[in-house]
């Protein structure tokens, strides 16, 4: 596993994940591609946000729009009237919870941040709103940078990659170089491939075997593959039948380097990513064991 890395949010106030960080997927929306519609009314919404920290959540990402691919975007108005009211009564039930706000809108980021929330979860890295950018120099939320190719409305026509892993680097290098440019500090970013994003079940899966290569950036990884389609395009899984390949997947990314994980079933993956950290400081503690028996520095 990579050394753990701390994550700045809004405020200065640093995430440190321990190694892992658990977020919780709260989609108050009426067409998410795994749970559209069930928790889309303020009480619903509230009440599995209160679920998901009770599970052991330790940052809940609350979206108004859903980007699954194909998706229609909404508008501002719309958005706002879903999320606003959730985070608003989180804050008001629990004590200083952390919550994301999952979007690519300048304005609704800001009323976002203004009301609570701490970190910002944009697909687009700034590019379908460039005002976004000002918006997190300005208040230095937490920052997820996740990498997609095209919209959700067209990302999974046909996407191809010379050479994905290599791409998806020279992407995170040049968007860490602009963010910090214009004036988000590095420590406030986190990187996410973004599985499912504008990539083939191909694409996906050497990201997965190859997530390592994004550690020599020095930045913490994220990922979000709960659920996904690519569960349903490697052994043909309905999204309700996609709960224990995304604990396997999510137990080999964390052994891999990724310290930060975007899921639905928050209790399941605590239990996994305890697993995951009582095996490896096992065999990490055997290796320095051996290390100094041998003589080796």
């Amino acid at each position: 596993m990579q050394s753990e890395k701390s994550w700045k949010i809004l405020g200065g106030r640093v995430v440190q994940p321990s190694p892992f960080l658990v977020m919780g997927v709260l989609n108050i929306t009426p067409n998410s591609f795994y749970d559209g519609g069930i928790y889309d009314s303020e009480s619903t919404a509230t009440q599995q946000a209160r679920t998901l920290f009770d599970q052991g959540a330790d940052i809940v990402d609350m979206g108004g729009e859903s980007t699954r691919p194909f998706s229609e975007r909404v508008s501002l108005e719309e958005e706002r009237s879903r999320v606003l009211p959730v985070l608003e009564n989180i804050r008001q039930e629990l004590f200083d919870p952390l919550i994301s706000v999952d979007t690519y809108k300048a304005d609704m980021a800001k009323e976002a941040l203004e009301a609570g929330a701490s970190v910002i979860n944009d697909v687009s890295a700034c590019s379908f709103d460039p005002a976004l950018r000002d918006i997190i120099a300005d208040y230095k939320p937490g920052y997820i940078l996740m990498h997609s190719k095209g919209r959700p409305e067209d990302m999974q026509k046909d996407p191809c990659y010379d050479d994905v892993i290599g791409e998806i680097k020279g992407f995170f290098e040049q968007k860490l170089k602009d963010l910090t440019a214009a004036g988000l500090p590095e420590d406030n970013i986190v990187l996410d491939p973004g599985i499912g994003f504008g990539k083939t079940l191909e694409h996906n899966l050497t990201i997965m075997k190859n997530v390592r290569e994004f550690l020599s950036l020095g930045r913490p990884l994220f990922a979000g593959l709960s659920n996904k389609s690519v569960w349903q395009k490697l052994l043909g899984l309905d999204p309700e039948e996609r709960g224990n390949v995304t604990q396997v997947a999510t137990a080999l990314m964390a052994e891999k380097g990724v310290s930060m994980h975007r899921v639905h079933e928050v209790d399941l993956t605590v239990q996994t990513l305890e697993v995951v950290k009582q095996i490896t400081e096992d065999r990490r503690q055997m290796t320095e064991d051996g290390s100094q028996q041998s003589g080796r520095p």
